[in-house]
């Protein structure tokens, strides 16, 4: 029955001052509104940042680093044994890039259970020529297919079709802002220059544009054939070997694992991209801070409507105690007050919040450096509309549980006295 009328109390309470009632509801409206909307739009920009890298970028890379001898003849030599050997300006020789027995590599890569995709390619370098002007770029030797699975290829192709670099002979793919120096379009042709001095004819299948102008500037895609047939070498002939793992976050401990067995070089993504993921962890913290101080400062007016609320009540409580209620029923029934106005609060900034994520989502977002993205990104998480309602709670919960604390300790007979 105490029950009841504690419940029955805190809505007269709550109807009696209305407009107070309103004014701390709206208050937790608009936080968590704005917590969703500016979490959800900050997290977005990160994923549509991070992708532009990551959706590029393999979790290991295998490959063979140049780098010189580390035994210099000096150091062979028996005289000289013992002594502390100063080498300078030492080079690199007969540095071999290709990786060996690169196939039986892919293939004991795509048994292994850890193991998403892997994909062989070849980087080398050429000249694009103009004219008389020689541009230099680099051309990827790629799987087509492989590659637009594992790494969005045809994603981010604004003209053509990467599928036609397996199917055309002698065919390239070429960045946007090196096609706009060569005047090239689709259907093309171009003339390069490898680095043995040989020419070829190429067929502009496709434009490619990643969102980074420099990159976009030098870098070309063709089939692996065909670079293999630039450089004059065998169909075993690879370079790089790019993998994706199930779990991004083995990436370092697998890396070093394979280095070890296939006796390569291995780069997992973190170690590649360290400073672009601190840049990205930064950007979510600076979005989470904000938003939890939009709900603290909610927090404390709601904090200072129930304190007004139960001076304006003294005579109402002392009442209440006279008549058989204890400080904590009193407790009770402001701590309810408080929660009232933060659940229904929390739930009206919830659906108020993705309104507003919905209207972001559809503001056109038009840039030539990202051809893909055609409004502003949005992320709908439910974790962020389940941490909102979460603390919208807890944050009324504290706001209220100060001033019911001190309501629950009102003497009566000193409030009834001095009225």
């Amino acid at each position: 029955m105490k029950t009841k009328l504690v419940f029955d109390i805190s809505k007269a309470l709550l109807i009696a001052r209305w407009k107070q009632t309103l004014v701390a509801a709206v208050g937790v409206t608009f936080s968590i509104a704005m917590f969703i909307s500016l979490l959800g739009f900050m997290t977005g920009l990160n994923v549509l940042l991070d992708g532009l890298i990551l959706n590029r970028v393999p979790h290991i890379r295998l490959y063979n680093a140049i780098r010189p001898n580390p035994q210099q003849p000096v150091m062979r030599d028996d005289a000289f044994k013992n002594a502390y050997h100063f080498v300078s300006s030492v080079k690199a020789v007969n540095g071999r890039q290709e990786i060996r027995n690169s196939t039986a590599i892919i293939d004991y890569l795509k048994s292994n259970n850890s193991v998403i995709g892997v994909t062989p390619r070849i980087t080398t370098q050429v000249f694009f020529n103009d004219g008389n002007i020689d541009l230099n770029g680099m051309v990827q030797g790629i799987d087509p297919e492989q590659e637009n699975r594992l790494f969005h290829f045809d994603d981010y192709i604004i003209a053509g079709s990467g599928s036609d670099l397996a199917k055309i002979p002698n065919s390239i793919i070429l960045g946007k802002t090196l096609a706009d120096l060569l005047l090239a379009d689709v259907g093309e042709v171009i003339q390069i220059t490898t680095t043995k001095g040989e020419i070829f004819q190429l067929k502009v299948v496709g434009l490619f544009q990643s969102g980074i102008q420099e990159y976009d500037k030098v870098q070309s895609y063709a089939s692996i054939s065909l670079v293999q047939k630039l450089l004059g070498k065998t169909g075993s002939y690879v370079t790089d070997i790019q993998i994706k793992l199930t779990n991004i976050g083995d990436a370092p401990a697998t890396a070093k694992s394979f280095a070890r067995i296939f006796n390569t070089d291995a780069e997992d993504i973190q170690t590649a991209n360290a400073q672009f993921e601190t840049g990205s962890f930064i950007r979510t913290l600076i979005s989470y801070a904000v938003g939890i101080t939009v709900l603290i400062v909610a927090g404390f007016g709601i904090y200072n409507i129930l304190n007004m609320m139960i001076y304006e009540k003294m005579d109402t409580i002392a009442i209440l105690k006279a008549t058989g209620f204890s400080g904590k029923d009193v407790q009770k029934i402001f701590l309810l007050i408080a929660l009232v106005i933060g659940f229904f609060g929390g739930i009206v900034g919830l659906l108020v919040g993705f309104g507003l994520s919905l209207i972001i989502d559809q503001i056109p977002f038009v840039t030539p450096s990202l051809p893909t993205i055609t409004t502003y990104p949005v992320n709908y998480d439910l974790w962020f509309y389940g941490i909102g309602i979460a603390f919208s709670l807890v944050t009324t919960f504290m706001a209220g549980w100060f001033p019911s604390r001190k309501a629950s300790k009102v003497d009566p007979v000193v409030i009834i006295r001095g009225k």
